[in-house]
């Protein structure tokens, strides 16, 4: 499509109200509007009629569409192939809040007008071919919160209004042509938590006012001609847990303070031309995921310290240096490093055999210093090429070609020594496991007897009194619910195990009577989350604004209340319960009825509420089949969206220091890179799509130890069976045009559940996908 129609289209609607010809008279016609503008927030609820849906009005008695006014939702029309120039007229539109044009072909400047209003919140323009530079005009919109405009040509330098933006937590400009030194009134941005301006052309010095960002989680600035020092004003980025520095001029030395910022997981300043040692403070950095410190003037020792670092796990690459000395031993505590590299260095010694210890590595590369004596005999060094070896002229032994002088007659020896070490692995993986076990059995007791415990002496209290504790804050948002709202009775009915009808990872859910009849579904915060309750005005706020996400299958907050160290999240009730009651207990009852087109239904509602989520960068916390719930309709609902976005408030992808989800639905990638993002949420939809095919749950004894329901349908092949034998057979067996529907969203479920991220399709592509299927 071309962007001179859409423009013509959209801003020919948005400008003001336009005459529709009586022939605009079905819902079909405003639906396909719909889908051409990318989405209007409010049409399609199937529970009201369309001439009562917002910007319609319609002739006598409803009889036909008069008049359509959109001059309101945002422009959505992302991921398309739009050329052309973005047109200055979008300006025109008084309350754009959202544009969202990114991976298209646009070129020309990005338009000044479209700041003139001062109501934009969201910019998207990454992935174009825009040109120009940043108006200064950006600075008259302070309640923008994101600018993406990366991946473009865009040239000049950044603005100093942008100290005015007062909203911006999100600003991303990297691969571009940007030039100048950074500005310092960034620091005025107090709420910003990515900060990326990778790959241009910026120079000078990082502005010390950076420290000031306490909420900074990511700064990324690789790819300058930045020099100096590193500032030690940034170790007042307490919550940075990104710093990437690579590929630009500093110099100087490492602080030896860095470890300060004590959430820091990736620290990467490779290919600088960083001077001293390596500070053995380094190994306080205690939560370090990937340590990059390659091609610079680093002297010294390795220091053992960074043994200590035991979250260690992408990479610790230290190459293109002048360390010398010995390799510490303490390194082989990194047992779950995958990729090491110390080549091109000048360390000597031997390569000590406490490196067996690094049960994960898969990459290592030692060559080009002065090592010397035989390499050990350890998997990941055997299966290594020879130049990963090379250059060390006194080193021998697999897999470089020289045998060593004490190796001759001893392949036999050595032959054992591997059979009895591989044995030796599998009886202490055989305890590990069976010691696991037995703990998380005594755990589970134990928090059950507690749970009992806990509830039983609610009731007693209950009994005992009708004093209800003092409400510090409390807000409804629906305002027409607010006299049928009695917040005294939603706390007493959260005292009551009787009143409980879910409990997820974060939250147990209790229904609520009002005294006027209306019924409540109330979440109640679970311990590990009160800490947010201590910031009460973030957390309203939030709460203010998931309440307006206008989307059909999200479950919005209606209202909460919280007093003493407890949070209630207050929303419709839904009288069909869960997904995964539905699929797990439903269908095991004598009445139950196949029903594919209602599941197929509800996939679809749950993947198109997921790609809204991640469209607004709200990256879910625990999707799970017991997180969908369900109207009167069956109409799926993705529930836990606060859950998300208060532990999360910053992007696309959050840090977290347990591993998020529901057992079953958690990504393999979470267990060691502890990041959610939108691949993890496409596995864990995936797996609630495999629910829906196969009516089994995610983990059960029958799939065999240590299998789920991912790698039981994943290893089908391996077990001789066919895909029509994975799908549950009630379902299946019914039509051939059910059974043909079925399997092709199979295809769609492995997608989303390969164990590699990064071939996980987008939520969007899942959607449409879903949809193709059931369209033909």
């Amino acid at each position: 499509m071309a962007f001179l129609y859409l423009s013509f289209f959209v801003v020919g609607i948005l400008s003001g109200p336009v005459l529709v010809d009586a022939q605009l008279h079905d819902e079909a016609t405003l639906l396909a509007i719909k889908k051409e503008l990318g989405g209007v927030p409010g049409w399609g609820d199937n529970s009201t009629d369309y001439c009562n849906w917002e910007g319609i009005h319609c002739g006598f008695s409803h009889s036909f569409v008069e008049r359509l006014d959109l001059s309101r939702r945002m422009l959505r029309a992302y991921e398309n192939q739009l050329g052309g120039e973005i047109p200055d007229n979008l300006g025109s539109l008084s309350e754009l809040k959202l544009l969202n044009l990114h991976s298209n072909r646009l070129d020309g400047p990005i338009p000044k007008s479209i700041f003139g209003m001062g109501k934009l919140e969201v910019l998207v323009l990454t992935q174009n071919g825009l040109t120009g530079d940043l108006p200064e005009a950006i600075g008259k919109c302070i309640g923008l919160s994101s600018i993406r405009i990366g991946n473009n040509k865009l040239v000049g330098v950044i603005p100093s209004t942008i100290g005015n933006v007062s909203s911006l937590t999100y600003f991303e400009a990297d691969n571009n042509n940007l030039s100048g030194e950074i500005v310092s009134e960034f620091a005025q941005c107090t709420n910003l938590t990515l900060l990326n301006l990778a790959y241009n052309g910026f120079t000078g010095i990082i502005p010390p006012e950076i420290g000031q960002l306490t909420n900074l989680q990511e700064l990324i600035l690789s790819g300058n001609s930045l020099l100096g020092n590193i500032p030690t004003s940034i170790l007042g980025c307490k919550n940075l847990n990104k710093l990437d520095l690579s590929n630009n001029r500093f110099n100087g030395t490492i602080p030896n303070d860095i470890c300060n910022m004590t959430r820091l997981q990736y620290l990467l300043l490779g290919q600088n031309s960083i001077q001293g040692e390596i500070p053995p403070e380094i190994g306080d950095c205690v939560k370090l995921l990937e340590l990059q410190l390659c091609s610079n003037y680093i002297t010294g020792s390795i220091p053992p310290e960074i043994g200590r670092i035991r979250y260690l796990q992408i990479a610790l690459n230290l190459s293109f240096n002048h360390l010398h000395g010995q390799l510490p031993p303490e390194l082989g505590k990194l047992d779950k490093l995958v990729s090491l590299d110390v080549s091109s260095n000048q360390i000597s010694g031997d390569i000590p055999p406490e490196f067996k210890g690094m049960l994960s590595l898969i990459e290592v590369n030692f060559s080009n210093n002065l090592l010397a004596g035989p390499i050990p005999t350890f998997v990941p060094f055997q299966k290594s090429t020879n130049s990963s070896f090379q250059g060390n002229k006194g080193l021998c032994g697999e897999p470089l070609n020289f045998l060593c002088a004490n190796s001759i007659g001893s392949d036999q020896a050595n032959y054992h020594h591997r059979v009895s070490y591989r044995i030796i692995l599998a009886v202490i993986g055989s305890g590990l496991a069976v010691f696991v076990s037995v703990i998380m059995v005594v755990l589970l007791f134990m928090m059950r007897e507690r749970q009992e415990k806990a509830s039983k002496s609610v009731d007693i209290v209950d009994e005992a009194t009708d004093n209800q504790p003092t409400i510090i804050a409390a807000n409804v948002f629906v305002e027409n619910l607010r006299q049928a709202i009695d917040l005294d009775a939603v706390i007493k009915a959260t005292s009551k195990d009787s009143n409980k009808i879910n409990s997820g990872t974060f939250s147990t859910i209790y229904k609520a009577v009002m005294p006027s009849g209306l019924v409540l579904s109330v979440k109640r915060l679970k311990s590990m989350d009160r800490t947010i309750i201590h910031h009460q005005n973030k957390m309203i706020r939030e709460l203010e604004r998931l309440s307006k996400l206008n989307h059909d299958n999200l479950v919005r907050p209606i209202g909460f209340v919280i007093y003493e160290d407890v949070a209630l999240l207050l929303h419709q009730y839904l009288p069909n319960g869960t997904l995964a009651e539905l699929l797990h207990e439903s269908s095991k009852q004598s009445e139950y009825q196949p029903d594919w087109p209602r599941r197929l239904s509800i996939a679809i509602g749950v993947a198109e509420g997921l790609a809204f989520l991640h469209h607004v960068a709200i990256i879910h916390l625990d999707i799970s089949s017991g997180n969908v719930l369900l109207d009167a309709d069956f109409k799926p609902l993705l529930g836990e969206i606060e859950i998300s976005k208060l532990l999360d408030p910053s992007k696309g992808t959050a840090s977290i220091s347990a591993v998020a989800g529901s057992f079953g639905y958690i990504p393999p990638e979470y267990a060691y890179t502890m990041q959610v993002t939108a691949p993890g949420n496409a596995y864990s939809y995936g797996v609630v799509l495999l629910e829906i095919l196969t009516t089994r749950i995610p983990v059960d004894d029958d799939f065999g130890e240590g299998v789920d329901l991912v790698k039981w349908v994943h290893g089908a092949p391996v077990r001789g069976e066919t895909p029509e034998q994975i799908l549950d057979a009630k379902l299946s067996t019914v039509s051939f045009g059910w059974r043909r529907e079925m399997l092709a969203a199979l295809k769609v479920a492995l997608l989303c559940t390969d164990s590699t991220p990064a071939k996980r399709p987008k939520m969007k592509k899942v959607v449409e996908m879903l949809q193709e299927i059931r369209q033909n």
